[in-house]
């Protein structure tokens, strides 16, 4: 590997309501090294902090690659580039939480399932169904590619059950 590869040691999770998060990405266009090296540490990140899906978005890195591992493991992590979504079908409202919005949670009314298409890390074009569970951290993990965050699809009660969380989260950012 190339000694100017970055290690993306200092990458660290973005919280709301950091801008960066609203920030649409951009499509990758080569898959060298420093998207593989991103890739798995996004992957470290996101089984370190107990999540099933990471967005580069989330860590500040506006490029459209997300990851996800449903069952919260490395060894069964995969990676996403250019992710796109097609074919929905059904409705389904799930609980949903954000490792961007700590201590909130919301029932978000999505389609049940997908088809999603992507890049893997050698470049190969592949497809695949998402339903249920998948479904759900597919279109939320997508959502953070274009600088959509769950809290902007829940209704407005779930919005008024959130507002003190959100509120103590803008502080804290506020703060420093």
């Amino acid at each position: 590997m190339r000694e100017n590869v970055p290690d993306f040691g200092d990458l660290r999770l973005r919280y709301y309501p950091d801008p960066l998060l609203r920030r649409p990405a951009e499509s990758v266009e080569d898959i060298d090294e420093v998207v593989v090296k991103l890739a798995e540490r996004m992957i470290e990140l996101m089984v370190r902090e107990q999540g099933i899906g990471l967005a580069a978005s989330q860590l500040g890195v506006p490029v459209r690659i997300i990851v996800v591992s449903l069952s919260g493991q490395a060894e069964d992590a995969e990676a996403f580039i250019n992710p796109e979504l097609s074919n929905f079908q059904g409705w389904t409202e799930v609980e949903e939480g954000c490792l961007s919005i700590p201590g909130v949670r919301a029932k978000v009314r999505r389609p049940a399932a997908c088809t999603v298409q992507a890049h893997d890390l050698d470049g190969n074009r592949f497809e695949l169904d998402a339903v249920d569970l998948a479904a759900t951290v597919f279109q939320h993990e997508t959502d953070h590619l274009n600088g959509t965050l769950f809290i902007d699809r829940i209704g407005a009660v779930s919005r008024l059950g959130c507002r003190k969380a959100l509120k103590q989260l803008e502080l804290e950012y506020e703060g420093g």
